[in-house]
């Protein structure tokens, strides 16, 4: 049975401290990026998403999940760089039709003849963070998922791809370097690698270290932007200490032992593991199992904690990142320790 759909205030202030919060709610002394409403045009959705695609494909358009939370500074910043642009607003609602789901909602949803909550539907959906959006094509499949924020450029690629049905013949990377090439280093940033090359991943999981392997391009400015900004950090060098470390040209022909033992080159692996973004950083674990994955844009902060969680083996007993990140920072709050978001 169908709830009418309530509209959802994205992004509350709290002005007063709370005694207790609920899950996904700021705490009263964490940086908060303010008051902010979804924008009028996104669908008034009785969030039976089987009915949307449906209503979408009878107007010669896709439809957009936009995962969002309280407080998502992330969520912010693609509504005020993004979909605050005309251009890219415009071109929003002429080809898609975009419904918000809050990642910890109560509220009833459909998909594909299952029923869920907001939040169990996000779990289903593997939302690990926010935003999450995921593009579905006229028969409810998804044929795109954007997890983390993208620049407003890249955010606008991605609806031309899925709206020109580019998704059909090339990958997203391939389509952005032709669509909207940026000035880059032009080089890959291996100097923070300890893995020897030729790549043995395998036998690097000899010292009982997790991997993570940095699959990037060399015209990536996001890249120079984790090398040369965020893993800079201090502390993003004390915790990348803890792993064995990989920097990968996603587009080599390189040979390459994997975490399982089997070979193959880069480029093959990359597209096995369906990497679509550079960078991408995979995490996994000791015995070469796959226990992680960042893909878009992650500032300061969530990438230290996705550093943290994987080397804590953190996902064995908390297996929702965000819920996980959102403890860790009230932890450091705890300890005084101020926590920003967005450095």
């Amino acid at each position: 049975m169908r709830k009418l759909y309530l509209f959802v205030l994205l992004f509350a202030v709290f002005a007063q401290p709370v005694q207790a919060k609920k899950e996904g709610q700021l705490n009263a002394d964490m940086k908060n990026p303010g008051y902010h409403e979804k924008p009028a045009w996104f669908k008034n959705s009785f969030l039976d998403l089987d009915e949307d695609v449906e209503e979408a494909a009878e107007a010669n358009k896709k439809l957009i999940v936009f995962f969002y939370q309280d407080g998502c500074p992330y969520c912010k910043k693609l509504l005020d760089d993004s979909l605050s642009q005309k251009k890219i607003a415009d071109k929003t609602q002429k080809y898609f039709d975009l419904v918000a789901v809050n990642m910890w909602g109560d509220n009833e949803l459909t998909f594909q003849g299952k029923e869920y909550t907001e939040k169990t539907f996000s779990e289903a959906a593997s939302v690990m963070y926010t935003p999450t959006i995921l593009f579905l094509d006229e028969k409810g499949r998804v044929v795109m998922r954007m997890n983390g924020y993208y620049q407003p450029h890249k955010f606008e690629a991605a609806l031309d791809y899925v709206h020109e049905n580019k998704f059909k013949t090339e990958k997203f990377t391939q389509y952005l370097a032709k669509k909207s090439p940026l000035k880059a280093t032009g080089k890959l940033h291996t100097d923070i690698e300890n893995v020897a090359k030729p790549y043995q991943l395998k036998s690097a999981l000899n010292n009982n270290k997790p991997l993570v392997a940095m699959f990037e391009q060399k015209q990536c400015p996001a890249c120079d932007e984790l090398h040369l900004d965020v893993l800079e950090k201090a502390e993003s060098k004390t915790l990348l200490n803890k792993f064995n470390v990989a920097v990968l040209d996603m587009w080599s022909e390189q040979s390459v032992v994997k975490p399982d033992g089997k070979s193959d080159t880069i480029d093959e692996w990359a597209k096995k593991l369906n990497i679509q973004y550079a960078p991408s950083l995979v995490f996994f674990d000791a015995k070469g199992k796959e226990v992680f994955r960042i893909e878009g844009y992650l500032r300061t902060f969530h990438v230290q904690s996705v550093l943290d969680y994987v080397a804590q083996k953190a996902y064995k007993k908390e297996k929702n990142f965000q819920r996980w990140i959102d403890d860790r920072a009230h932890k450091l709050r705890d300890k005084g320790i101020k926590v920003d978001l967005m450095n």
